[in-house]
C-alpha cells in the first residue's frame, strides 16, 4: 500500500491543485461539446460527432435509423459516466438496436433516453442539457479478451505539462460496458516508463486477478504508450487546465483518441498504482517544461517502476509477424476482405496482382493514383499504382501498391518493407492458416 503521507486526499486536491484551474477552462472541460470543438481546432484525435439533440422536440424528431454503425448517446454536461448509452450496432430487425451488454432497444427507447438527457436527468444540478451522439470506438484487439461489453480507456493525470500517473480502466459485466470504477469496472495501474500494468483495484480493493478469471492484472502492455502520453500532455496544454485527467480510448484503426477531460479526477488511481499522488505532484511542481515531448520524458524518467530497467523497450510495442500472414484488405465497397499475404522485407514497396485488384474493385478511376508504361524483358508493360488500405495485426496501413501480374506466384499480395516499420518480422514464425 502507498505510504499515508504520500496519499492525496480530496481536501488537499481541491485546495492545492484544483484551485489553480481557471473557471473558463473548467467550463470547457465539463462541456463535452466544447471539449470536442477545442480538440478539433487543435487537430487532436477524438470520436467523431454524429449528432446533437438540443431539446425534447429534437429528441422526438431524431431519425435513429440513419445511424448504420455503433454509436454512443451521452449527456453533454454529464459526470461519472451517468446517462451514457452504448449501442454496439443496429440489429438486423429494422428499428431495433443492440447494446454492448446484449440487450435490444427500440428507436422509441433511444428517444426516451435522449429526452431524459435533455430534461437534465444526468446533468449537474439537474439543469436542462443536450444529448450528443458520437461514433462508438472499436475496441483494440489487445483488449478484446480482457474487457467485457465496452471499450477500456486509459486515464492519465497531467500536472505542469508532465504525466504523473496513469491507469487502464476495463469494463466488467457489472459496469455494463462502461469504464467507470464506481460502476464496477476494474482499474490497473500503469508503469509510466514502459506502459505495462502493475497492480489492480476493484471496488476499492487491491486485486491480483481479474474478477472471475485467473488472468493476472499485471504485465499487460498498453499499445501506443508514447503516443498516449504525448497526446495527454498536448491536451492539457490546449485546455489551459493546470491539473486534470485525460481519458483516452484506443481505436483498432485510429489508435489513441481523446474521450474527455476531467478537471476533478477521482483519487482511486492511487490504489490502482499502489502509489500516492502527493509525492509525484510535489516532484514536478515548478519544473520548466517547454513542450509535450519534454514533459513525457520527465514523467517517464521520474516515475518509472523498479522493473522498468529490465524491460527491453524500443518505443512502441511492435507486433511480431511471420513471412505469411492473414490480412484484411478494404475493397471498393469499403468492406474488409481477408487475404493471405506474403511479408517481404526484400521488396521496397507493396504490390498486388492485377486480377485480384480488379475483383476487389480497386481499379476504379478515383482509386488509381497513376498509370505509366514500363519497359522490361517482355517488352512494354503498363503499370498502375493504386491506393490500398490493409489491416495487419489490428493496425491499419494506408499505402500505395503496384499493380502487377502475380497470378503464377504463391501469394497475390506482397507487403514490402516500406509498410512494415511498425512490425517485427520473424522469418522463423510459421502460422497455420485457419
Amino acid at each position: 500500500m502507498p505510504r499515508f503521507n504520500d496519499i492525496l486526499g480530496l481536501n488537499a486536491r481541491s485546495a492545492d491543485y484544483l484551485s489553480f484551474n481557471k473557471k473558463n477552462a473548467r467550463q470547457k472541460a465539463d462541456d463535452k461539446l466544447l471539449t470536442k470543438k477545442m480538440l478539433k481546432k487543435a487537430n487532436v484525435g477524438h470520436p467523431r460527432l454524429l449528432g446533437i439533440i438540443h431539446n425534447v422536440n429534437e429528441a422526438r424528431a431524431f431519425n435513429w435509423t440513419k445511424l448504420t454503425d455503433g454509436f454512443a448517446i451521452k449527456p453533454v454536461q454529464g459526470f461519472g459516466g451517468q446517462g451514457i448509452l452504448l449501442i454496439k450496432k443496429p440489429a438486423k430487425e429494422k428499428g431495433l438496436f443492440l447494446t454492448v451488454d446484449g440487450k435490444y432497444l427500440t428507436a422509441d427507447d433511444l428517444t426516451l433516453h435522449s429526452q431524459d438527457i435533455a430534461e437534465g436527468k444526468f446533468s449537474h444540478n439537474n439543469l436542462p442539457d443536450k444529448a450528443m451522439i458520437e461514433e462508438r470506438i472499436k475496441i483494440h484487439p489487445k483488449f478484446k479478451k480482457l474487457a467485457v461489453g465496452g471499450a477500456p480507456d486509459v486515464r492519465v493525470i497531467v500536472y505542469n505539462k508532465i504525466p504523473v500517473m496513469a491507469m487502464l480502466r476495463l469494463p466488467t459485466d457489472e459496469s455494463n460496458g462502461k469504464a467507470n470504477l464506481h460502476q464496477g469496472a476494474i482499474g490497473l495501474g500503469i508503469d509510466m516508463a514502459t506502459g505495462i500494468t502493475t497492480h489492480g483495484v476493484y471496488k476499492n480493493t487491491s486485486v491480483k486477478l481479474f474478477p472471475d478469471t485467473n488472468i493476472k492484472v499485471n504485465g499487460i502492455s498498453v499499445p501506443y504508450w508514447n503516443q498516449i502520453l504525448r497526446m495527454a500532455v498536448e491536451t492539457q496544454m490546449i485546455s489551459k487546465l493546470n491539473y486534470l485527467s485525460v481519458d483516452m480510448l484506443i481505436d483498432e484503426e485510429k489508435g489513441p483518441v481523446v474521450l474527455e477531460l476531467n478537471d476533478q479526477p477521482g483519487l482511486s488511481i492511487q490504489l490502482a498504482n499502489m502509489t500516492g499522488l502527493r509525492r509525484r505532484l510535489e516532484r514536478v511542481e515548478g519544473l520548466e517544461v517547454d513542450d509535450a515531448i519534454k514533459g513525457v520524458k520527465i514523467g517517464k524518467a521520474l516515475f518509472a517502476s523498479k522493473f522498468a530497467s529490465r524491460v527491453k523497450f524500443t518505443g512502441e510495442e511492435k507486433p511480431v509477424i511471420g513471412i505469411f500472414e492473414n490480412v484484411s484488405v478494404r475493397n471498393g465497397k469499403k468492406k474488409m476482405i481477408e487475404i493471405r499475404a506474403k511479408i517481404d522485407t526484400g521488396a521496397k514497396s507493396t504490390s498486388i496482382d492485377a486480377q485480384m485488384a480488379k475483383e476487389l474493385g480497386l481499379l476504379t478511376a478515383d482509386n488509381i493514383l497513376w498509370t505509366k508504361k514500363v519497359k522490361n524483358s517482355l517488352g512494354i508493360e503498363e503499370r498502375s499504382l493504386i491506393a490500398l488500405t490493409i489491416k495487419l495485426k489490428g493496425r491499419i496501413i494506408k499505402t500505395r501498391a503496384n499493380v502487377t501480374d502475380r497470378k503464377n506466384l504463391r501469394r497475390q499480395l506482397l507487403i514490402g518493407r516500406r509498410d512494415l516499420r511498425e512490425f517485427v518480422v520473424d522469418p522463423g514464425l510459421v502460422k497455420i492458416r485457419k
